[in-house]
């Protein structure tokens, strides 16, 4: 299953905003509000749980400054990667794109697709308001 999030525009440099993302205490801030847990487990891993979800947790897998970081699940009972797509557009701004790619069986996939949906949209979302 990949889902994408909306190309949004940041008011941050490439590399700023590709620093934020690859520090995991960061996450925090862009959660949504119905978080109902977040922990920074190691120096590159987090465990996040949203009211009524089973907790996830997530490591950074890859980071090429300024315009990527992979994070992808720590567990195999659910595989996926969250990625940030970066680009400079001047000195001082960015666009930033969240994709989602899980490999999930079709039941799975229909169950999850809706949160999964609505929680990159408010990544991307907070991610403005940084």
């Amino acid at each position: 299953m990949n889902l994408e999030g909306n190309k949004v525009t940041v008011n941050k440099s490439a590399i700023t905003l590709c620093r934020f993302l690859s520090d995991v205490k960061n996450f925090e801030q862009l959660m949504p509000e119905n978080t109902s847990k977040f922990e920074v487990i190691r120096e590159n891993a987090f465990v996040f749980a949203l009211k009524g979800m089973p907790e996830i947790a997530l490591e950074t897998k890859e980071i090429t400054p300024p315009n990527k970081v992979v994070l992808g699940a720590i567990s195999d009972k659910i595989p996926f990667t969250l990625t940030a797509d970066i680009e400079e557009v001047t000195e001082n701004t960015a666009t930033v794109q969240l994709h989602f790619q899980g490999d999930f069986n079709a039941m799975m996939a229909m169950m999850i697709k809706g949160p999964i949906s609505k929680f990159i949209e408010t990544l991307t979302t907070n991610l403005v308001k940084i």
